[in-house]
């Protein structure tokens, strides 16, 4: 063969051999394809997906997301499809590198799929709300990389397997409203942070390592919360001569026993004479020692009417009444605008919070209907009202409790500490989601005028049983002297309340606006750079925005998670909408609701709940009209 001959094959040959790469780099997964085309054609589902053989499944099928090559299939999420039946055998089974399987909020029935147990890479599967039975499978250890598993809402029966303690990275488990029976497993999991096995068979005593866990996680079963101790004496002596030392020490027992009993009486008594002492001088105020736990009775004035009871409100299941909460021990949560809340533990086992209110600045008439209006709105991303207390001394308002904290303590709680657990990006998107809805929903309502939050920031906004976001505080603006309490509220006010003080639809827009960047940035409202200078946060974010529109702006721990860049420029461009200057240019919060959903896709007829990975979405055409350089470029300055 002549050199031009070979050098031409040389050329044909490369020519063929990138050809081939490339043509493999651009197709999509042929395999993974089909098997989810099997998996659609033998399953019933009432969502038309948009699955077509000769679309790409990595760009165009909803629901799935690929590698960044585009090699494989990594993730599909299905949420509320209309999927009924059983899921088909030898098909999601074929998917080896499926990281999240989402298939909440549909009908699929059957047993646990066997053939899971060939998905190794799963780090999410989330099957809550459907109508799975029987057991589940007994090894969870093939599964090592598992951080979610949410299978709450089903028929699953048998024991909780043990060996979900093998899962070192799991960070959350919710097998609630299922029929697990039998004992808990002693579930040494480090790494879990959530954790829900309510209203369940179960029975026994819940494991010492799960007892850091709220009460409410183990609810609707026979369970107890007591540790297992040894005796403290032998039981049975082998012998006579150790029989006699058993009998002998249990006469001393017994007349230590009774000593121990006598001094306690004299200490009652005792306590007894000073409480008496102590309400006689009115001295009810804690010392700044004990202020972080008391009782509220020591707290709330002891001049108390009589005739004034803790009033509840409709639908309440909560059983106590006034003397019950005083008695309660108490723990300070923080102090806030309106005054000082405690979470008070009942003696019932109910956990509540009790804001004390101060600097009322209305009489008992229109304390009262403001709080039947405020004590009426039911919502899910509304933290109801429970209660209320009105006497000439003292204004309480009674809350659920939220042990997951407020997202003031999520989102900035021991920063730079290790150990921390950052709030994934997905979680931020449900907390903003869910209080704009809660808040379109407060200015839906009507109290004679119209109803306004007047106070919102992250220390007032906590998660709901889905995972969304959750207001408190609604509508005790109203009822609150103007002098004090928007200046309390630095950061999160919007600039007409500090010349009116009157809070409105408007502001509230506003400080939902900060709210967001707050998110976004994880940074306070007001902060300090280090040295002196205070930064307001809107005037901070503006210039970042105005001068480069960089990645800076973003909050450094939300860099670790892929492709969510496009939803953050979005949700950015909705913070800057809402916190422009002038309060007639501010969207709507019924528009901010539409325009958040339009980018996350969101079901508002479905109830979804948490998931830890971010899902891809197509920009939104409305977002575009937002972000124009007209609103970006506007006066966003702050006082």
């Amino acid at each position: 063969m002549s050199r031009k001959s070979e050098d031409l094959l040389f050329i044909f040959l490369t020519i063929c051999l990138f050809g081939t790469f490339f043509s493999h780099v651009a197709t999509d997964p042929v395999e993974d394809k089909q098997a989810l085309l099997d998996f659609l054609g033998n399953i019933s589902h009432a969502l038309d997906l948009n699955w077509n053989e000769n679309s790409s499944v990595c760009t165009s099928w909803t629901g799935v997301s690929c590698n960044k090559d585009h090699s494989r299939v990594i993730a599909l999420r299905l949420p509320g499809a209309g999927l009924q039946g059983p899921i088909p055998p030898n098909t999601l089974s074929r998917l080896s590198t499926i990281q999240i399987l989402s298939f909440r909020l549909n009908s699929i029935s059957g047993p646990f799929p066997s053939d899971f147990s060939k998905l190794l890479n799963l780090t999410a599967l989330y099957l809550q709300h459907n109508k799975f039975s029987g057991p589940l499978p007994s090894d969870f250890s093939i599964w090592k990389n598992l951080t979610v598993i949410d299978f709450s809402n089903n028929g699953f029966n048998g024991r909780i397997p043990s060996s979900i303690s093998n899962l070192t990275q799991l960070f959350a488990l919710s097998l609630a409203n299922n029929s697990f029976s039998g004992e808990i497993p002693d579930l040494d999991v480090p790494s879990l942070q959530h954790l829900n096995l309510a209203n369940n068979r179960l029975d026994g005593s819940v494991p010492k390592t799960l007892q850091r866990f709220p009460s409410s996680a183990f609810s609707g079963n026979n369970l107890t919360m007591e540790n297992a101790f040894p005796p403290a004496f032998p039981v049975q002596p082998p012998n006579a001569q150790s029989s006699k030392k058993a009998r002998k020490l249990s006469r001393q027992a017994i007349l230590g026993i009774a000593i121990v009993g006598i001094v306690l009486v004299f200490v009652v008594i005792a306590a007894i004479m000073m409480l008496c002492s102590s309400r006689r001088e009115g001295n009810e105020i804690p010392t700044k020692r004990r202020e972080k736990e008391t009782s509220l009775k020591k707290v709330v004035s002891g001049r108390r009417d009589n005739d004034e009871k803790l009033v509840f409100f409709e639908g309440n299941n909560l059983a106590f009444d006034l003397e019950d909460l005083l008695r309660s021990s108490a723990e300070v949560l923080g102090k806030g605008s309106f005054g000082t809340t405690y979470k008070a533990a009942l003696e019932d086992g109910n956990t509540v919070v009790v804001k004390r209110l101060k600097e009322v600045c209305v009489g008992k008439r229109e304390f009262v209907l403001q709080m039947e209006v405020i004590g009426s709105i039911r919502h899910e991303n509304v933290s109801e009202l429970r209660a209320y207390y009105y006497s000439k001394d003292e204004k309480l308002a009674v809350y659920d409790y939220h042990h997951q904290g407020s997202v003031s303590a999520m989102l900035h709680g021991k920063r730079g500490e290790e150990g921390r657990t950052p709030l994934d990006w997905e979680t931020r998107l449900r907390i903003v989601i869910g209080a704009a809805r809660g808040i379109a929903h407060i200015h839906t309502q009507d109290g004679g005028n119209k109803l306004v939050h007047g106070n919102i920031k992250a220390s007032n906004t906590f998660l709901n049983s889905q995972g969304y976001g959750c207001v408190s505080d609604v509508g005790l603006a109203a009822v609150m002297s103007s002098m004090y309490a928007p200046m309390r509220a630095a950061g999160y006010r919007a600039p007409e309340v500090t010349d009116t003080r009157k809070a409105s639809h408007a502001s509230d827009v506003f400080s939902f606006g900060v709210l967001l960047l707050e998110l976004l940035t994880g940074k306070s409202p007001v902060h300090n750079t280090g040295g002196q200078e205070v930064v307001h946060l809107v005037r901070w974010v503006n210039s970042v925005v105005r001068e480069e529109w960089t990645a800076e702006v973003f909050d450094v721990e939300l860099l670790r998670y892929p492709n969510i860049e496009e939803e953050m420029v979005e949700m950015l461009q909705i913070g800057l909408a809402c916190v422009v200057r002038m309060p007639e240019e501010r969207p709507k919060m019924q528009d901010v609701v539409k325009l958040m959903e339009e980018i996350r896709r969101v079901n508002t007829g479905k109830r979804p709940s948490a998931e830890l990975k971010p899902e891809i979405s197509t920009p939104s055409p409305i977002i575009a009209e937002i972000g124009s350089s007209s609103v970006i470029g506007s006066s966003l300055a702050t006082p």
